[in-house]
């Protein structure tokens, strides 16, 4: 069995009156993240990790900020072309680990129905994906409520 790692990283500005997606879902909160699209950066570090296990580069170098046609589209659909991108090269999911950094709002509660988005699209069941949330103890951008973080590896295989 071919094994592979991969690591992903992603990080976005959170603005007032914006919404805010994580996780492929809707978290209510005064502010949310902004990005050439929906901004939901736990998605992005998910799919950094995901194709530079299959040596695919990266989610910017796939999916292009500079293209209109990913313009405000939602990662839950980058994420499906991911896992398309997987399949194409015969390459399967065994796990996602992540962590969420985030000084407010509190997600821990959100973390179950982000599991339960995202796995169909991965293809794989729940307990293949692992969410993690941590705040940054009040330091830094993340700190004083500015910006997310999100940070994922993921472990691929091909029989």
């Amino acid at each position: 069995m071919n094994l592979r790692i991969g690591f992903g990283f992603d990080t976005h500005k959170l603005v007032e009156g914006h919404p805010f997606q994580l996780g492929g879902i809707h978290v209510p909160h005064s502010k949310g993240a902004i990005g050439h699209s929906d901004a939901d950066v736990l998605i992005h570090a998910m799919c950094d990790a995901l194709l530079g296990a299959a040596n695919l580069r990266d989610i910017g170098f796939q999916f292009p900020d500079t293209s209109p046609e990913f313009k405000g589209i939602d990662s839950k659909i980058l994420l499906k072309l991911t896992i398309q991108k997987l399949k194409d090269t015969q390459f399967s999911i065994q796990n996602v680990d992540s962590t969420i950094v985030l000084q407010n709002p509190r997600i821990s509660s959100y973390v179950p129905e982000m599991v339960r988005t995202l796995a169909p699209i991965m293809e794989i069941n729940e307990d293949q994906i692992s969410i993690k949330a941590k705040t940054s103890e009040k330091l830094g951008f993340i700190g004083r409520e500015e910006g997310v973080s999100a940070y994922a590896v993921a472990l691929l295989f091909k029989e």
